[in-house]
């Protein structure tokens, strides 16, 4: 279902018209403010802060990216300029970025960030200057519609929040086998609540039973006492780890479901605590066809992993070059338009965008087990999400 970056590149180009110019990433060409014979893209992320590694690689990628694209031809007869900005993690600090992307840089579009609360912050600095955001990991549901409304500049790639909750509640019953699950998270995170809530749902309603179910501050005593069969955990990388280490000093040694919060080469610093516990995500991250694409960021950033976020940012991007080619020009309305009348073969299978709700159709998601021993993950399955 995915292809090597090198292939989805060439695919993309060979619709591209003519243009080179080398790119750097967070830094305007004080020479030509005015793009005129550049298309300006934003990018903004965490590149600071506990989830500095996700954004990171995010902006590494686009970098990337963007690079071979000018190599190779460029897009309308220009030159892409990337944009890049870092919100520190924080939603306030993601308006801000926001509101300089579109009033200062003039951008035709951003893509990023990958946390839902800064999504759903800057809707009203894309309303204000029309300009849309393909957001990458970012999977609350208020992202894109709330109370029925559709959010007109706001796009994702990924898979939602009840969507995730239906592959963690199906693997935990149906492939694992197991019936008595307990539940471990941050009682003040949106993504935690709506990925409990929607797990919760479809594990009782496969027969399933939650033995226990504790927020952070009521300890992990009452959880081993229930004596789960696994401990489902929807939080991000760094708590993930966090609570296994506080696990296996209290002697609970079940295995932990995270979901794609927690998917991060980061885990492997704590190798030994996390293993064989699991975690969901959109891609697998050792599918064959991804080894190119692996390859070429390894090289190109002195052997660095890629992250779950740097294949989202990768279809992320192909989306965004689609749209300008349907558009035929990078106006930002024109590229909004046309998000949801195009589609591309990514990293994370076939991406169409739908007009109704401005999420992708028909996406799968997978889980994949932690083997600390090797610092690696081993694919397990795919989910249909829809």
């Amino acid at each position: 279902m995915r292809k090597s970056m090198k292939k989805l590149i060439a695919l993309t180009l060979a619709c591209l018209m003519l243009a080179t110019l080398f790119v750097g990433c967070g830094k305007k060409d004080d020479g030509d403010s005015s793009g005129g014979d550049t298309i300006k893209l934003g990018w903004m992320g965490s590149l600071t802060g506990d989830q500095a590694a996700y954004g990171t690689c995010e902006s590494q990628t686009l970098k990337m990216m963007v690079e071979d694209l000018n190599a190779n031809g460029g897009l309308l007869g220009k030159q892409v300029e990337l944009i890049c900005y870092d919100t520190k993690g924080d939603a306030q600090e993601a308006v801000n970025v926001a509101k300089r992307l579109c009033a200062q840089d003039q951008v035709c579009a951003i893509i990023g960030p990958n946390a839902s609360g800064q999504c759903i912050a800057i809707q009203s600095v894309l309303d204000q200057y029309k300009i849309s955001d393909m957001s990458t990991v970012a999977t609350n549901e208020k992202v894109t519609m709330q109370d029925g409304q559709l959010k007109e500049y706001n796009f994702r790639v990924c898979f939602l929040d009840p969507q995730q909750g239906k592959i963690a509640g199906s693997f935990v019953y149906d492939n694992l086998g197991f019936d008595k699950a307990a539940i471990l998270y941050d009682v003040n995170d949106d993504y935690a609540l709506g990925l409990k809530d929607n797990f919760v749902k479809v594990f009782e309603s496969k027969g399933g039973t939650i033995v226990a179910e504790e927020g952070y501050t009521a300890g992990d005593t009452e959880i081993k006492e229930a004596q789960p069969q696994i401990i489902f955990t929807p939080i991000f990388y760094q708590d993930f780890i966090m609570i296994h280490k506080q696990a296996r000093t209290l002697g609970i040694e079940v295995p932990m479901l995270g979901g794609d919060g927690c998917a991060s080469e980061v885990l492997f610093d704590a190798a030994d605590a996390v293993d064989g516990s699991y975690v969901i995500n959109h891609v697998s991250l050792v599918d064959p066809a991804g080894d190119a694409f692996r390859k070429e960021y390894a090289e190109k950033y002195n052997g660095a992993k890629m992250e779950l976020n740097g294949y989202m940012a990768h279809d992320a991007f192909l989306l965004w070059c689609a749209a300008v080619e349907k558009a035929g020009s990078d106006d930002p309305q024109a590229i909004a338009d046309a998000y949801s009348q195009v589609e591309v073969e990514g990293m994370a299978g076939k991406i169409k965008i739908s007009a109704e709700d401005h999420n992708p159709v028909g996406k799968s998601g997978c889980v994949e087990r932690i083997d600390g021993k090797n610092k690696t993950y081993v694919f397990e399955t795919y989910i249909a999400a829809d």
